[in-house]
Protein backbone atom coordinates (compact mmCIF):
# COMPACT_ATOMS: atom_id res chain seq x y z
CA UNK A 1 0.00 0.00 0.00
CA UNK A 2 1.42 3.37 -1.00
CA UNK A 3 1.80 6.00 1.67
CA UNK A 4 -0.18 9.21 1.30
CA UNK A 5 1.47 12.52 0.66
CA UNK A 6 3.07 13.98 3.76
CA UNK A 7 1.38 17.02 5.28
CA UNK A 8 3.10 20.22 4.32
CA UNK A 9 1.73 22.34 7.15
CA UNK A 10 2.20 22.57 10.89
CA UNK A 11 -0.80 20.92 12.56
CA UNK A 12 -0.40 22.86 15.82
CA UNK A 13 -0.11 26.18 14.04
CA UNK A 14 -3.14 25.39 11.87
CA UNK A 15 -5.15 24.40 14.96
CA UNK A 16 -4.15 27.64 16.69
CA UNK A 17 -5.45 29.58 13.71
CA UNK A 18 -8.72 27.62 13.69
CA UNK A 19 -9.10 28.32 17.41
CA UNK A 20 -8.74 32.03 16.74
CA UNK A 21 -11.36 31.98 13.97
CA UNK A 22 -13.86 30.09 16.15
CA UNK A 23 -13.11 32.43 19.07
CA UNK A 24 -13.73 35.51 16.92
CA UNK A 25 -16.76 34.27 14.99
CA UNK A 26 -18.32 31.47 17.04
CA UNK A 27 -19.02 28.00 15.69
CA UNK A 28 -21.64 28.86 13.09
CA UNK A 29 -20.10 32.19 12.16
CA UNK A 30 -16.83 30.50 11.19
CA UNK A 31 -17.19 29.36 7.59
CA UNK A 32 -15.01 26.70 5.99
CA UNK A 33 -13.41 29.36 3.73
CA UNK A 34 -12.64 31.43 6.88
CA UNK A 35 -11.04 28.40 8.50
CA UNK A 36 -9.04 27.16 5.51
CA UNK A 37 -7.75 30.66 4.74
CA UNK A 38 -6.65 31.28 8.34
CA UNK A 39 -5.13 27.81 8.62
CA UNK A 40 -3.33 28.12 5.26
CA UNK A 41 -4.70 24.82 3.97
CA UNK A 42 -7.34 23.62 1.51
CA UNK A 43 -10.54 21.77 2.37
CA UNK A 44 -9.23 18.28 1.57
CA UNK A 45 -6.27 18.90 3.89
CA UNK A 46 -8.59 20.19 6.64
CA UNK A 47 -10.79 17.11 6.38
CA UNK A 48 -7.82 14.72 6.22
CA UNK A 49 -6.07 16.27 9.22
CA UNK A 50 -8.93 17.36 11.46
CA UNK A 51 -12.14 15.72 10.23
CA UNK A 52 -15.23 17.86 9.67
CA UNK A 53 -15.93 21.33 11.07
CA UNK A 54 -17.51 19.91 14.24
CA UNK A 55 -14.47 17.72 14.94
CA UNK A 56 -12.17 20.67 14.26
CA UNK A 57 -14.15 22.78 16.72
CA UNK A 58 -13.85 20.09 19.41
CA UNK A 59 -10.08 19.96 18.84
CA UNK A 60 -9.96 23.75 19.07
CA UNK A 61 -11.85 23.55 22.39
CA UNK A 62 -9.28 21.04 23.69
CA UNK A 63 -6.54 23.44 22.64
CA UNK A 64 -8.37 26.31 24.36
CA UNK A 65 -8.52 24.33 27.62
CA UNK A 66 -4.81 23.49 27.58
CA UNK A 67 -3.82 26.98 26.43
CA UNK A 68 -5.74 30.17 27.23
CA UNK A 69 -7.87 28.68 30.03
CA UNK A 70 -5.15 26.57 31.66
CA UNK A 71 -5.14 29.21 34.42
CA UNK A 72 -8.19 27.49 35.94
CA UNK A 73 -6.16 24.45 37.05
CA UNK A 74 -3.48 26.71 38.52
CA UNK A 75 -6.07 28.80 40.38
CA UNK A 76 -7.55 25.69 41.98
CA UNK A 77 -4.19 25.08 43.68
CA UNK A 78 -4.40 28.29 45.72
CA UNK A 79 -4.37 27.61 49.50
CA UNK A 80 -7.78 29.15 50.30
CA UNK A 81 -11.14 29.18 48.58
CA UNK A 82 -11.11 32.98 48.56
CA UNK A 83 -7.73 33.00 46.82
CA UNK A 84 -9.04 30.44 44.33
CA UNK A 85 -12.01 32.66 43.46
CA UNK A 86 -9.92 35.82 43.32
CA UNK A 87 -7.37 34.23 40.99
CA UNK A 88 -10.08 32.72 38.78
CA UNK A 89 -11.68 36.13 38.32
CA UNK A 90 -8.45 38.07 37.81
CA UNK A 91 -6.79 35.58 35.48
CA UNK A 92 -10.07 35.15 33.64
CA UNK A 93 -10.14 38.91 33.10
CA UNK A 94 -6.55 38.82 31.87
CA UNK A 95 -7.48 36.12 29.37
CA UNK A 96 -10.67 37.73 28.01
CA UNK A 97 -9.01 41.14 27.63
CA UNK A 98 -5.57 39.99 26.44
CA UNK A 99 -4.56 41.94 23.33
CA UNK A 100 -3.34 38.77 21.59
CA UNK A 101 -6.74 37.07 21.92
CA UNK A 102 -10.17 37.89 20.60
CA UNK A 103 -12.33 39.53 23.27
CA UNK A 104 -14.51 37.36 25.44
CA UNK A 105 -14.54 33.60 25.94
CA UNK A 106 -14.77 30.91 23.27
CA UNK A 107 -16.80 28.60 25.51
CA UNK A 108 -19.38 31.33 26.17
CA UNK A 109 -19.51 32.89 22.72
CA UNK A 110 -19.07 29.73 20.69
CA UNK A 111 -22.73 28.76 20.75
CA UNK A 112 -24.58 31.99 21.51
CA UNK A 113 -26.11 32.11 18.04
CA UNK A 114 -26.47 28.50 16.93
CA UNK A 115 -29.24 26.98 14.88
CA UNK A 116 -30.68 23.50 15.19
CA UNK A 117 -27.86 21.96 13.15
CA UNK A 118 -25.37 23.04 15.81
CA UNK A 119 -27.19 21.34 18.70
CA UNK A 120 -24.27 18.91 19.28
CA UNK A 121 -21.93 21.90 19.63
CA UNK A 122 -24.24 23.64 22.11
CA UNK A 123 -24.40 20.41 24.11
CA UNK A 124 -20.60 20.01 24.01
CA UNK A 125 -20.06 23.56 25.21
CA UNK A 126 -22.63 23.12 27.97
CA UNK A 127 -20.95 19.87 29.04
CA UNK A 128 -17.58 21.59 29.22
CA UNK A 129 -18.97 24.60 31.12
CA UNK A 130 -20.60 22.25 33.64
CA UNK A 131 -17.37 20.29 34.01
CA UNK A 132 -15.56 23.55 34.82
CA UNK A 133 -18.13 24.37 37.47
CA UNK A 134 -17.80 20.87 38.94
CA UNK A 135 -14.03 21.19 39.50
CA UNK A 136 -14.56 24.53 41.22
CA UNK A 137 -17.35 23.06 43.37
CA UNK A 138 -15.13 20.14 44.40
CA UNK A 139 -12.40 22.58 45.40
CA UNK A 140 -14.89 24.55 47.50
CA UNK A 141 -16.21 21.32 49.06
CA UNK A 142 -12.66 20.54 50.11
CA UNK A 143 -12.31 24.07 51.50
CA UNK A 144 -15.48 23.63 53.54
CA UNK A 145 -14.31 20.26 54.88
CA UNK A 146 -11.01 21.90 55.90
CA UNK A 147 -12.86 24.68 57.74
CA UNK A 148 -11.81 27.31 55.22
CA UNK A 149 -15.46 28.24 54.48
CA UNK A 150 -18.28 28.94 56.93
CA UNK A 151 -20.42 25.92 57.81
CA UNK A 152 -23.55 27.49 56.32
CA UNK A 153 -21.99 28.05 52.86
CA UNK A 154 -23.13 25.71 50.10
CA UNK A 155 -20.13 24.93 47.83
CA UNK A 156 -22.42 24.29 44.86
CA UNK A 157 -23.96 27.78 45.16
CA UNK A 158 -20.55 29.37 45.63
CA UNK A 159 -19.15 27.60 42.55
CA UNK A 160 -22.17 28.69 40.53
CA UNK A 161 -21.69 32.25 41.75
CA UNK A 162 -18.03 32.35 40.72
CA UNK A 163 -18.64 30.79 37.30
CA UNK A 164 -21.60 33.10 36.66
CA UNK A 165 -19.43 36.13 37.42
CA UNK A 166 -16.64 34.75 35.22
CA UNK A 167 -19.02 34.24 32.29
CA UNK A 168 -20.54 37.66 32.80
CA UNK A 169 -17.08 39.22 32.74
CA UNK A 170 -16.37 37.38 29.47
CA UNK A 171 -19.57 38.72 27.90
CA UNK A 172 -18.68 42.23 29.06
CA UNK A 173 -15.18 41.88 27.56
CA UNK A 174 -16.67 40.76 24.25
CA UNK A 175 -18.76 43.92 24.36
CA UNK A 176 -15.68 46.10 24.77
CA UNK A 177 -15.29 46.47 28.55
CA UNK A 178 -11.70 47.19 29.53
CA UNK A 179 -9.51 45.19 31.87
CA UNK A 180 -9.63 48.03 34.41
CA UNK A 181 -13.45 48.14 34.31
CA UNK A 182 -13.70 44.38 34.73
CA UNK A 183 -11.24 44.33 37.63
CA UNK A 184 -13.52 46.77 39.46
CA UNK A 185 -16.44 44.37 38.88
CA UNK A 186 -14.34 41.48 40.21
CA UNK A 187 -13.51 43.50 43.32
CA UNK A 188 -17.22 44.11 43.91
CA UNK A 189 -17.94 40.42 43.38
CA UNK A 190 -15.33 39.48 45.97
CA UNK A 191 -16.94 41.81 48.52
CA UNK A 192 -19.80 39.31 48.61
CA UNK A 193 -17.43 36.50 49.64
CA UNK A 194 -18.69 34.72 52.75
CA UNK A 195 -16.78 35.61 55.87
CA UNK A 196 -16.14 33.18 58.70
Amino acid sequence: MAAGRPRNFDMDQALDQALRVFWEKGYEGASLPDLTEAMGINRPSLYAAFGNKEELFRKALDRYETGPTAFVARALEEPTARQVADRLLKEGINMVTHPDHPGGCLAVQGALVCGDDAQPIREELERRRKAGEVVIRKRFQRAKAEGDLPADVEPNDLARYVTTVMRGLAVQAAGGATRKELLRVAELAMQAWPSK
